[in-house]
């Protein structure tokens, strides 16, 4: 793309945009010579348009490991990290350390990438809040490009922030080929800008609506609330927010402010008619208008070149074109679900619990999220369809202990699984902020500032949608009399809800719990007890089905006839997560873009302090 567009083309600039749009599929933040470019782009919805989707295509966050360089910011205790294993345990603190090279979600040079450089991202958000206002669209027209612009820098340096704290903080247009980084800003006055934009694109957003089929996705008022309430609930816990850091004082206004911000949300999204989806299991299944609890969503296609993703191929059995190379869950997680009535196991549920026979009797969530051996898996659109995971199956022959549902289309045909050549996959959209982590951040924030009553009314309304009875302690709520146990809670609630959304690790980080990690990474290993009775179980009878799928498996008599279990350690095991990482040290390559950039405490003889 070694051209300039000039102002001497005989064409009209629509013209131009034309032959850029169809024969390069780059917008002009890639061309090699960005000062050719004719200034009346400012004057077209449809050039602007083209710059905007790219910024949405590096700035909204997507599945969890998509992105390989990113998987390092995913540790936690629902996945044994079978993607980029290395680095995975490094992160929770096995096999050694992190370094400043190891994190590399920022970066100096840009090559096209998604990701290669946020700096870079920031600078197309830059360039077009600047200009737009000087084109001659319709008022109208340069509010709504504006707002989506604001929201999406916000959007970044949030996401910057809470993984290094204070970082440089570009908020004028610049040359993107020779962008000037300031030394790092404090946090307070990061938080500040992020919630400054969003802000605007509040009040640049009110009243703007966008088409289902072309525009899903496009950043709205009601996103921008939750974004914003989400950035100062970040603002307001213990990773920035501590208690025991005496340099830093703990700040109970924050969590005021955090409560105001969420409960402003909350409404603003109820009143634009965001819901909880009626069925858990159809988060991720329904799009667009067919899925209320969307807020803030990445639009893919398993048919548009270049719009997919690989998830269903990274959850899937062998058996059923997948190979199961992330996504994993752990017993810890398996674990931390708790019974019919939202009582902890061991703590009095009316519902009896057989650790044999784990998953009976528990919160609806597990059985729609985990698939463990002879459970029920609808998978190519076989309904009938079941999971078995004991080793040396007919089918398996090395299963995972257990597999995740919930990112899997269960009609999606096995031959249609893999995502390549740029077409495939499930083509499922990403949702990144659903109405149900509002309702969770205004839950907390309500607890913080001392409101249990709120807090267990909204957490309800999660317990209830997911299938939770009421029992004799109110879905399990009884048993929190104080913020303290609240807190812990919300907590596991979180981990459950929004299990594998990659959540859980920056829950950990911003509540500075990473000592909740604990113990060993681990399965169950299920193992049929002879030879025979193996043979038993996969011989297919006369009517073409395979005596296994007749067997009652919550039944213990039987389950004891045929199986035996153990659990067993997998992927890393030691948990270690050091203080350290509760923030990232900045890349070395970034580092050596300026002399005026200090490494943060704690790394590399780091010397700034990252709040």
């Amino acid at each position: 793309m070694n051209f300039k567009i000039k102002y001497a083309f005989a064409i009209g600039i629509m013209s131009v945009l034309t032959i850029l749009i169809s024969s390069c599929k780059k917008d002009f933040f890639d061309l090699k010579d960005r000062n050719g470019m004719d200034s009346r782009i400012w004057d077209n919805e449809g050039s602007i348009q083209f710059l905007l989707n790219d910024t949405y295509d590096v700035a909204m966050p997507d599945y969890p490991y998509e992105v390989t360089a990113d998987n390092v910011i995913y540790a936690s205790d629902e996945d044994k990290y079978s993607s980029s294993e290395s680095i995975m345990r490094k992160a929770i603190g096995v096999n050694g350390t992190l370094t400043s090279n190891d994190v590399k979600y920022i970066a100096t040079k840009y090559q096209g990438n998604k990701g290669d450089n946020r700096y870079f991202d920031i600078a197309r958000c830059n360039t077009a809040i600047a200009e737009i206002p000087k084109g001659t669209l319709s008022q109208t027209s340069k509010d709504k490009l504006r707002g989506q612009f604001f929201a999406l820098r916000a959007l970044t340096y949030f996401q910057l922030v809470r993984l290094y704290g204070g970082v440089p903080l570009v908020l004028t247009a610049q040359d993107p080929d020779n962008i000037t980084l300031s030394g790092r800003a404090k946090a307070s006055v990061c938080f500040q800008a992020i919630v400054s934009d969003l802000d605007s694109a509040m009040k640049l957003l009110t009243g703007v609506t966008w088409a289902d089929a072309t525009e899903r996705g496009k950043f709205t008022r009601q996103a921008a609330a939750a974004l914003k309430a989400r950035a100062l609930l970040y603002w307001a816990s213990p990773q920035f927010n501590p208690t025991t850091i005496s340099a830093h004082p703990f700040d109970q206004s924050r969590w005021q402010k955090a409560y105001d911000a969420n409960k402003e949300a909350y409404e603003i999204c109820k009143t634009a008619g965001a819901s909880l989806m009626p069925n858990y299991s159809d988060i991720f299944l329904k799009e667009g208008t067919s899925n209320p609890e969307a807020i803030i969503v990445r639009s893919y296609s398993a048919k548009l070149a270049k719009r997919g993703q690989n998830v269903e191929q990274k959850s899937r059995p062998t058996e059923e074109g997948g190979n199961a190379s992330a996504f994993n869950p752990t017993l810890q997680l398996v674990n931390a679900y708790t019974m019919k009535d939202g009582v902890p196991v061991g703590q009095g549920s009316s519902f009896t619990y057989d650790p044999v026979l784990f998953w009976v009797n528990r919160d609806p969530r597990l059985d729609a999220t985990i698939a463990y051996n002879g459970s029920s898996w609808k998978l190519s659109g076989s309904a009938t369809r079941r999971q078995w995971c004991y080793t040396g199956g007919i089918t398996e022959a090395s299963p995972q202990g257990f597999y995740l549902k919930k990112f899997c289309d269960p009609d999606l045909a096995k031959g249609s699984v893999a995502y390549a050549n740029d077409y495939g996959g499930n083509g499922l959209d990403w949702v990144e902020l659903r109405f149900a982590e509002v309702i969770m951040n205004y839950a907390e924030c309500a607890n913080e500032v001392g409101n249990l009553q709120e807090a267990k009314d909204l957490v309800k309304l999660i317990r209830i949608r997911a299938g939770i009875q009421a029992g004799t302690k109110n879905y399990g709520l009884d048993l929190a009399t104080t913020k303290e146990q609240m807190r812990s809670l919300i907590t596991n609630e979180r981990m459950v809800e929004f299990c594998f959304e990659g959540k859980r690790s920056f829950d950990l980080r911003r509540m500075r719990q990473y000592h909740l990690l604990s113990g060993n990474m681990q399965t169950i290993q299920w193992t049929v007890k002879t030879t025979a009775l193996k043979t038993e179980l996969e011989t297919v009878g006369t009517n073409g089905i395979r005596f296994r799928e007749g067997i009652n498996i919550n039944d213990r008599t039987t389950f004891d006839k045929y199986f035996s279990t153990s659990n067993v350690n997998q992927g890393a095991t030691g948990f270690a997560v050091l203080d350290t990482y509760y923030f990232y040290a900045l890349p070395s390559t970034f580092m050596n873009s300026s002399p005026l950039l200090d490494q943060t405490i704690g790394w590399d003889g780091g010397t700034f302090d990252p709040l």
